[in-house]
C-alpha cells in the first residue's frame, strides 16, 4: 500500500541529497515540499468531498488573534499540514528510516518527485479555473 509512497521519497530525498547546494537541508527540503503537497491533495480531496455531500464536516473554525487571516493559517496547519507532517516524520525520518529506504527503493532522477509535486500544486488551481469558466458557461 505504501509502494508508491516510498518511492516517490526516495526518489525526491535522493535527488535533493545529491544536489551540492541543498547539502544539510535536503531533509528539511523535502519534508516541506512533500507535506505542502500532501496537505494539498488532502484539502482537495476534503473540498471536492464537502461539495458532493454538501455537508461541511471538516472545518475549523478559531477566533485567536485579531483578524481572520492569522486564524485561517493555524485552521490550515492544524487540519490539513499537521497530519501530513506526522504522517511524514513517523514513516520517513523516525530512526532514520530514510537510509533503509534507499536501499529498498531505485531512484527515477527526481521525476517522479517532481511529477507528483507538479501535479499536487498545479491540479487544484487548473480544477479552479476549469470550475469557473464552467460556472460562466452555465449561467
Amino acid at each position: 500500500m505504501f509502494n508508491i509512497y516510498y518511492k516517490i521519497w526516495v526518489d525526491g530525498l535522493l535527488k535533493m541529497k545529491s544536489l551540492p547546494k541543498n547539502k544539510g537541508m535536503w531533509k528539511l527540503y523535502g519534508m516541506t515540499f512533500m507535506s505542502m503537497a500532501m496537505a494539498l491533495n488532502i484539502m482537495l480531496f476534503m473540498t471536492i468531498l464537502q461539495n458532493v455531500l454538501n455537508i461541511h464536516f471538516y472545518n475549523l473554525n478559531l477566533d485567536i488573534f485579531k483578524g481572520t487571516k492569522l486564524d485561517a493559517i493555524l485552521s490550515f496547519f492544524i487540519l490539513f499540514l499537521a497530519p501530513p507532517l506526522i504522517l511524514n516524520y513517523l514513516l520517513i525520518f523516525h530512526k532514520k528510516r530514510y537510509e533503509e529506504l534507499f536501499k529498498l527503493y531505485k531512484t527515477y532522477d527526481g521525476k517522479l518527485y517532481a511529477s507528483y509535486l507538479v501535479l499536487s500544486y498545479f491540479l487544484p488551481v487548473v480544477l479552479l479555473i476549469g470550475g469557473k469558466i464552467i460556472h460562466k458557461i452555465n449561467k
